[in-house]
């Protein structure tokens, strides 16, 4: 596989020259397809490796969340503005490996999320008298009335758009033939400023509104 036959939201993740992390460049190389040489015995001892680092990598989690100095964690989490993007899908693929590796196991996902946000924010504000509810659901998206989402969408009343329709109505319209992202993202960047006047304004009047009432 070359550095082109990758899809565009792994080009930085698969750079040949990027630095180890988890992975050796090796590592990347035999997961990604580009060196094929290996014997039957060579790809179960490199398989073997790759699980066994992954594996120290999750445990050397519990160092660097009770260690790390609060300043590297920042600048961890501060990657440069062309790799933003590449970033936060890591973050993202990150989450999803870890949810679907943790499926059948014996602790559940939700249960460990929600632990470790507890943690994180106990962390934050120096007490362990800080406690949060974190609800954590998988909830399948079903089948929408797509006449009544577009009816609700001509009349202006997206407040009766639920989470479940918008997001099912996003990914027909991105499996519509007549879909073009490239055209969305111009048009909608034309309006972006008119929004933002638009929601500026009646911030404003709601402001000058209660002024009104409070005095």
């Amino acid at each position: 596989m070359s550095q082109d036959d990758v899809p565009a939201s792994l080009e930085t993740a698969a750079d040949a020259d990027r630095p180890r992390g988890i992975l050796t460049p090796s590592d990347r190389d035999f997961l990604l397809g580009r060196k094929t040489d290996y014997t039957d015995h060579s790809k179960k001892q490199k398989r073997n490796r790759i699980r066994r680092r992954v594996r120290n990598a999750v445990l050397d989690f519990s160092i660097l969340f009770e260690y790390m100095e609060e300043r590297d964690r920042k600048t961890v989490f501060d990657p440069d503005d062309d790799e933003r993007d590449a970033y936060t899908q890591g973050i993202t693929d990150m989450l999803a490996f870890l949810h679907l590796g943790t499926i059948g196991y014996h602790t559940p996902f939700k249960d460990m999320l929600s632990e470790g946000v507890g943690q994180a924010e106990q962390r934050l504000a120096g007490s362990n008298y800080r406690m949060v509810n974190v609800e954590f659901n998988v909830e399948p998206v079903g089948q929408i009335d797509v006449d009544e989402v577009v009816e609700k969408l001509e009349n202006e009343e997206f407040a009766q758009l639920t989470d479940e329709e918008l997001r099912a109505f996003v990914r027909l319209l991105t499996m519509s033939d007549e879909f073009s992202p490239e055209s969305a993202r111009e048009e909608i960047k034309d309006r972006v400023d008119e929004y933002t006047n638009q929601v500026s304004e009646s911030a404003a009047e709601r402001e000058r509104k209660l002024e009104e009432l409070t005095n």
